[in-house]
């Protein structure tokens, strides 16, 4: 009886998020033999409530593959600062020669994004957000890059709260 409450409570949490396959790559190794192949994934998983993570994953067949990475990005989910359904101000993401710049967008104007921004954001929930690719145009380098200008965004209240003022003095 436990063991089915325990299971029926997985399915629930699987549920709550949205898992996304960016990258799939097939890579082959020649041996003595002939080339063995293998496959390494690219995943973004979010609750579309400002929890977002990516993860990598790599085995010998596909859906081990995303298997792994899944589970990588869960353990990876990190909160992201929104305000309402966009981010609090424009920022820019660096990861070695990638560079994403983000733009808060007025509500309506929806997700205007590359493939692997695109995800990034829509799993964060992010719905109104202007982006521009600069750089590499790498996707593992191009997602670690969003991720790098996500965790650098900040709220009023933790800017204020920083400064020792009120969000009233700061912006007032």
């Amino acid at each position: 009886m436990e063991r089915r409450d325990r299971k029926d409570r997985d399915q629930v949490r699987e549920k709550e998020f949205t898992e996304k396959l960016i990258k799939l790559n097939r890579v082959s190794k020649t041996v003595k033999g002939g080339r063995r192949m293998s496959f390494s994934a690219l995943v973004v998983v979010g609750d579309q409530k400002g929890k977002v993570g990516y993860g990598m994953g790599k085995a010998n067949d596909v859906s081990d593959a995303i298997r792994k990475a899944t589970e990588a990005a869960r353990k990876a989910m990190k909160p992201v600062n929104l305000k309402g359904e966009t981010i609090p101000h424009e920022v820019l993401g660096k990861f070695k020669s990638a560079s994403v710049l983000l733009k808060p967008a007025a509500p309506g104007t929806g997700v205007i994004a590359g493939g692997a921004v695109r995800a990034v954001c829509d799993a964060a929930g992010i719905r109104d957000v202007l982006s521009k690719s600069l750089g590499s145009k790498n996707t593992i380098n191009t997602v670690k890059a969003t991720f790098d200008g996500l965790e650098h965004l900040f709220s009023a209240k933790k800017l204020s709260a920083v400064r020792g003022k009120s969000v009233n003095e700061l912006w007032g």
